[in-house]
């Protein structure tokens, strides 16, 4: 749910809002922004990744506060990974198809199932994460590259002399943790990277920019489809040439689901012949089903105290959608599907395993009878119910027909490194459902904002 525009924007936003009002500056400002994601291709398709002319501006202390709660829910996620892996029964909870609980059973050979992860939330008054990404998080070398285009708008250069900032690079991080995921599964040899994901997304030009960042660091880096990908000789080779680390993009169930055509990875995982990041492990965080495991009383003993208390503050009451009770904040609820489906204003149902806002009904937004419909659907497949949460909403300037101001969605998601909060992404949306890929929708850079120049 949407709350109201902030009537008065924090004094920092108000001054950039100010100096981009004038003409001086906003016009050179949109010609260089347009610019600078065009010559250097950041789009989605033909489609510039943001539309938005203002970077998120986060002050220290909300930066913080978003950090000190990414961190606690991280520590309760961990404990819940470590129950799934030894609990059959607490598995079966997730609905796993066989074969990716047996690849999520594998030892991937180091520390951290998902050395690179991303917890989602809305930052109102209160933090709350909504969903975590522990298969592939996307968007850190858009972030890295808009901050590079930002920096050189005459708008930013005009706010700089008034404020400090700082910007929260994440691609460093992200390799490495690859690097040190590497050195922990251990064969001794250098690596060669593979980014491996399906031909022709919108995204692939990501994968280019990760690419030209190993390269330039030292890393010998190849981009490839997962049916590109031999395993020949307890070796996994692309294009011929051996490789052995492998930033994974593709997400478990669209590579299962091709059969025996993208089988090499998942081979090549299991026999210990590369090592794959983040590992096949991630997917039993990643599914939607671990927030009911955080959510759920039932569950409780799994956590200690500061776990609870922060899973009670910035986690959503969240349920797996099934028939028979349960409770909602302490109270009992006779049957959960007829709760939800009186209390549709309130509630989301979501999918347990899939992305980008697909199967995701917002009940404030249909009428009953699609919020039956959902419901009947929901029961038959594999769904959570999670409470609705106060989405924030900032004046953002948007590069539509010239510069024009408009209240955006604004949904912040740290990016967590061997669990250690770094970096964040920042998606804006002028719809109740968060799409950086229609009108207004954008990712934004991220600044901390350390005070008056």
């Amino acid at each position: 749910m949407s709350s109201d525009p902030q009537p008065r924007p924090p004094e920092h936003v108000a001054a950039y809002n100010g100096l981009i009002e004038d003409p001086t500056l906003g016009l050179p400002s949109l010609e260089r922004f347009r610019e600078g994601q065009l010559s250097n291709r950041l789009t989605f398709g033909d489609r510039m990744v943001s539309m938005a002319l203002r970077p998120n501006l986060l002050t220290r202390e909300r930066f913080q506060a978003a950090v000190s709660a990414a961190r606690a829910i991280h520590g309760a996620l961990t404990r819940l990974e470590r129950a799934l892996l030894r609990d059959q029964q607490l598995r079966a909870e997730l609905d796993m198809d066989p074969e990716e609980e047996r690849l999520a059973l594998a030892d991937p050979g180091f520390r951290y199932s998902s050395p690179s992860s991303r917890l989602d939330s809305f930052f109102a008054e209160e933090v709350r994460y909504v969903e975590y990404n522990a298969e592939s998080p996307a968007g850190m070398a858009y972030e890295d590259e808009l901050a590079s285009v930002f920096a050189r708008l005459p708008v930013m250069r005009a706010f700089r002399k008034r404020y400090r900032l700082r910007p929260m690079p994440v691609r460093r991080r992200q390799m490495d943790v690859m690097l040190r995921a590497f050195r922990q599964w251990g064969t001794g040899e250098d690596p060669v990277a593979a980014i491996v994901d399906w031909t022709g997304l919108p995204t692939a030009r990501e994968f280019e920019l990760f690419r030209d960042f190993f390269e330039q660091r030292g890393m010998h880096t190849l981009i490839g489809d997962p049916r590109q990908l031999e395993l020949r000789r307890g070796r996994l080779h692309l294009e011929g040439r051996p490789v052995n680390l492998i930033y994974r993009r593709v997400l478990t169930s669209e590579l299962l689901a091709k059969g025996p055509e993208a089988r090499a990875l998942a081979d090549a995982y299991l026999a210990g012949a590369a090592c794959v990041v983040n590992s096949f492990r991630a997917k039993l965080l990643h599914r939607k089903m671990s927030f009911a495991l955080l959510s759920d009383d039932r569950y409780a003993r799994l956590y200690d105290a500061h776990q609870r208390a922060a899973i009670e503050r910035h986690v959503p009451w969240t349920r797996k959608l099934r028939e028979g009770p349960s409770t909602r904040h302490g109270d009992p609820v006779a049957d959960l599907v007829e709760h939800v489906s009186r209390h549709r204003s309130e509630l989301v149902l979501k999918p347990n395993d899939d992305y980008g806002g697909k199967g995701v009904v917002l009940g404030w937004t249909v009428e009953q009878a699609e919020w039956e419909k959902a419901l009947k659907e929901g029961l038959e497949r594999s769904y959570v119910v999670q409470e609705a949460v106060e989405v924030p909403r900032e004046p953002f300037p948007v590069a539509l027909n010239g510069i024009q101001f408009m209240d955006l969605a604004v949904d912040l998601d740290p990016y967590l490194f061997d669990g250690r909060p770094g970096g964040v992404l920042t998606r804006l949306s002028s719809s109740a459902l968060l799409n950086v890929t229609s009108g207004a929708g954008s990712i934004v850079p991220t600044y901390l904002v350390e005070g008056r120049a």
